[in-house]
């Protein structure tokens, strides 16, 4: 149909099988190339490979939605076929209603059906650069559209929003979409410099203005000259600083540190907090002033929890960011529900982390529930509550029995408030001991008795003499999971009672052992 053109690279996607030679030939003698999808999981690291989403619905239009949803490219969007069986009016008309592109039935192989699809490609403009933006959830999609309107103007424009939401993102939305595109974008955290040096990576400085000073300095209002300067954390400016920058503001000139000359800048302010400005202010802590001048248009960047359309595709764009090349990546139905689930409370920053430790783990190139480390995982000591034994813990300082026998320090029998609580056994000298000896001493962890708790040894492990704050942190954290396999009954049980699957807590055994702080066997 479109010999002297190169082919249309389209997502075919059908839930009922994968196609069959015939349809395969179909759909080359429509002048596709297409990658035949069963569901849109697969197609989620695919996106930024085609041209068209061709998804089939048979029982309802869900799967269309999710298509509609993940075909919000960033920068552009991808038209979307949807195809029905014939009989199925109902159907066709909720898939219009939805925003489908196109509908055509299932049995429809005419060049004259699939010849508008085509056309509108030819017609089509020319793509925008996709930018590493996206904006898919109705609420990111309106903060969009009213960037893009601030944009226009000169007028400043404040940023407000948790850390990792995506402030920066949006400040260079609002560069890009505005007629100062073309000149450059600077940016600054005012809250991880010290104060001198945020003073002189402000305004810049004359040579000779201190010790070290050999050269001049240009600051970032005259390196972004014709463009944008972007302020992150302008809560934790120093106030005098804040005086200086309400003069930039007011006079559109600096002055450089060490220097009298007074320098005209042209620059656009673009300043993010997540600080509560207002209640700095109450506190004096920020200059009322020179909140009203930077905050002439305030745009709040939503929580990553509260825009969940968002998600996914972003988790899709980390993978084609960080991702091998070769076969997409695909994301199992309950790796993305759990993804969509998660209240994400360091927002865009952690969604990147997850996905990029999930690309560490995945041995193939599908990403599943166990795959996915949380923060909250990672620390799940911190947050989940350890059930404690009901049984006392012996001293430390006392022997305690191991495989039946009574190991001795020196120190007498183990005693209680109401006398001992060890019974007399043959004893055997104490030994070096270091964290998973429990594990070794006792039966296997996913054997073990209820009425026969693990028996802790006699000593804390002897720290090493290099060892450091992650030493300390690994030992922590061994100790708790250690606590929880006491526990209960199995390592299964262990993971749900630390809040972490099974796949994770075999995972961290594995770190401790690869640390030297457990045998490969008690690991295992």
């Amino acid at each position: 149909m479109r010999a002297s053109t190169p082919p249309i690279r389209v997502a075919w996607i059908d839930p009922t099988g994968p196609a069959d030679a015939a349809e395969q030939a179909r759909v080359v003698g429509l002048g596709f190339d297409a990658r035949h999808l069963l569901d849109p999981s697969q197609l989620i690291t695919s996106l930024v490979h085609v041209q068209v989403l061709v998804v089939r619905v048979e029982h309802g239009v869900d799967m269309l939605q999710e298509c509609l949803t993940l075909a919000q490219m960033p920068g552009r969007r991808l038209p979307v076929v949807c195809r029905v069986p014939p009989h199925r009016v109902d159907l066709a008309a909720q898939a219009t209603r939805l925003g489908a592109d196109h509908v055509i039935s299932t049995q429809d192989w005419s060049p004259e059906a699939w010849e508008p699809v085509c056309a509108a490609l030819v017609t089509a403009p020319a793509p925008a650069r996709p930018r590493s933006v996206v904006f898919v959830d109705p609420a990111s999609q309106q903060l969009l559209a009213l960037a893009q309107k601030v944009a226009q103007t000169e007028v400043s424009a404040l940023l407000v929003g948790p850390t990792g939401a995506g402030k920066e993102v949006l400040a260079r939305v609002l560069h890009e979409a505005s007629p100062r595109a073309g000149g450059p974008f600077v940016s600054l955290n005012c809250g991880a410099l010290p104060e001198q040096l945020i003073e002189d990576m402000l305004f810049g400085h004359e040579k000779g203005a201190f010790s070290g000073a050999i050269r001049d300095h240009q600051g970032v209002f005259e390196q972004a000259q014709g463009g944008t300067v972007f302020l992150d954390e302008i809560g934790e400016m120093p106030l005098h600083l804040q005086t200086r920058l309400l003069r930039v503001l007011q006079e559109r000139c600096i002055t450089r540190l060490g220097g009298s000359r007074s320098i005209t800048v042209d620059v656009r302010i673009v300043a993010a907090t997540n600080k509560d400005l207002k209640q700095a202010m109450l506190q004096r802590e920020f200059r009322e002033d020179l909140y009203f001048r930077i905050s002439t248009f305030t745009l709040r960047v939503l929580p990553l929890a509260q825009r969940p359309m968002d998600i996914l595709p972003l988790a899709a764009h980390v993978l084609q960011q960080h991702g091998t090349p070769g076969t997409p990546y695909r994301i199992t139905d309950e790796a993305r529900r759990r993804l969509l689930a998660y209240h994400w409370p360091g927002n865009v920053r952690e969604l990147g982390n997850v996905i990029q430790r999930a690309l560490v783990l995945c041995p193939d190139r599908t990403l599943t529930e166990d795959h996915l480390l949380f923060d909250d995982d990672v620390f799940a000591q911190d947050k989940q509550p350890v059930r404690v034994s009901t049984v006392a813990p012996p001293s430390w300082e006392a022997p305690v029995p191991l495989n039946g026998h009574q190991a001795t320090t020196g120190s007498g029998p183990l005693t209680g408030p109401t006398g001992p609580t060890v019974p007399s056994a043959p004893t055997q000298p104490a030994a070096s001991w270091t964290p998973g000896d429990e594990l070794r001493y006792g039966q296997r962890s996913d054997a073990m008795p209820m009425d026969q708790p693990y028996a802790r040894p006699s000593m804390e492990p002897e720290q090493p003499a290099s060892a450091g704050l992650q030493w300390a942190v690994r030992h922590s954290e061994l100790r708790v999971i250690l606590d929880a396999i006491r526990n209960t009954n199995s390592r299964e049980a262990a993971a749900r009672l630390l809040g972490i699957s099974p796949r994770t807590l075999r995972y961290k055994l594995a770190q401790m052992r690869d640390l030297g702080m457990m045998t490969a066997e008690a690991a295992n």
